[in-house]
Parts: structure tokens; C-alpha cells; sequence
């Protein structure tokens, strides 16, 4: 995140009930309403500069639209900025070249305190 969005914070970890991480069929990562299962994520707060910079980088509104979603973090809930891809909601194969960001991105969750039984039954499934 520090590379794309200079002068972000990271805030924590949040989960977001009753969606399930994958690989869609254009080869990143996305998310859809799943019934029983969770996402985690790292919450950062960002400033328009990079909220703009971010939407460059996940292709809105062609790759993925932005939608706000009711997140729980620290025993609370709030709103944050998800970005999903609404149209490629099947699974695929991821490409080669994200293999790598991928790869650095479980690194720095884990240094965070991402749950390492999230990424093992989720993340490193689809590498």
C-alpha cells in the first residue's frame, strides 16, 4: 500500500461476514457474497489523492466498482472502501505476474497480524 498510496495509515485488521475471497476469471483477486464464509483485510486510511491513485490502479469502473461495506474491526463495525469486480464473479486462474505482488502482500499481512489460517486456506490455495 505505501507504494501506491504514499502517506496512507494502516489501521488494523477488519473482517467482512458472509463474503469469500478468490481468483476471478481475469486472473486478481475478488470478492462475492458467500453465506458462512469471511474476508480479512488491512484497513488503511487514505486521502482523495489516494483514493484517486487507487482507482487508477484497479481499473474503475471497468476492472472494479467501489461500494461501501459494513466492516468489523476491534469489536466494531464501520464503513469502508472495497473495491469489487461485479462482473467476473466466477472462479479462474490467477496470472503469473500477481503470483509475485501476491507473494510480498501475504508478507506484509503477516508482519501485521493477518491470521495465517486465512492465508492458508484462501490465499495460498489460488497461488
Amino acid at each position: 500500500m505505501t507504494r501506491r498510496c504514499p502517506g496512507s495509515t494502516f489501521v488494523g485488521i477488519a473482517t467482512l461476514k458472509d463474503w469469500k475471497w478468490f481468483i476471478c476469471t481475469r486472473g486478481y483477486a475478488n470478492i462475492i457474497p458467500s453465506p458462512g464464509d469471511v474476508v480479512h483485510g488491512m484497513v488503511y486510511a487514505i486521502t482523495p489523492a489516494n483514493e484517486e491513485s487507487l482507482d487508477g490502479y484497479e481499473g474503475v469502473p471497468y476492472s472494479y466498482v467501489k461500494q461501501m461495506h459494513g466492516i468489523e474491526m476491534d469489536g466494531s463495525v464501520v464503513e469502508a472502501l472495497v473495491y469489487v469486480d461485479v462482473v467476473r464473479v466466477q472462479e479462474g486462474k490467477i496470472k503469473e505476474e500477481y503470483i509475485t505482488r501476491m507473494g510480498h502482500a501475504i508478507s506484509d499481512a503477516l508482519q501485521k497480524g493477518f491470521p495465517e489460517w486465512y492465508i492458508e486456506k484462501y490465499l495460498k490455495p489460488a497461488l
